[in-house]
């Protein structure tokens, strides 16, 4: 069977040796270090040799609860539900490419910097930090990853 597009006037054939070749193939990454996740989501996905890293707050693996302590607890308890993710994946901070912080006061950015910057090195991943308006379990802040697999 082909599969075919129409643009138009114009109709594209695509080959069955073509659409395989773009078949995705996903992989989930779990940690048995964390609680299972709530929703219909993975930890991480591995898909064309990257892993895509879901949102990570400040959860207790222990309590299903964020830390207390404000956002340097939070930031430092990420980082370890972060590690534990790499380390079911093989992978460290040092594969990571891309993170992205999402902040719920970005007057929060510099001590949730202190903290990331403890976990990597030069060249180090590009990043976006965004202020949002609340994250799940009323976190304070959510990482999450781009890793090459």
């Amino acid at each position: 069977m082909e599969g075919r597009a129409n643009s138009g006037s114009t109709i594209l054939t695509i080959s069955p040796s073509i659409q395989r070749e773009f078949a995705m193939s996903k992989t989930a990454i779990t940690s048995p270090e964390l609680a299972p996740p709530v929703g219909p989501f993975s930890q991480a996905i591995e898909v064309g040799g990257f892993l895509y890293f879901s949102g990570q707050v400040g959860q207790d693996p222990a309590t299903g609860k964020v830390v207390e302590g404000g956002i340097v607890a939070e930031t430092e308890r990420v980082f370890q539900n972060l590690s534990a993710v790499l380390k079911a994946a093989g992978r460290s901070f040092d594969h990571v490419a891309r993170a992205g912080v999402y902040l719920t006061s970005m007057s929060d950015f510099v001590a949730m910097n202190g903290i990331y910057a403890k976990h990597f090195s030069q060249p180090f991943p590009a990043r976006t930090t965004i202020a949002v308006a609340a994250l799940p379990l009323g976190a304070c802040v959510e990482i999450d990853l781009v890793v090459k697999a």
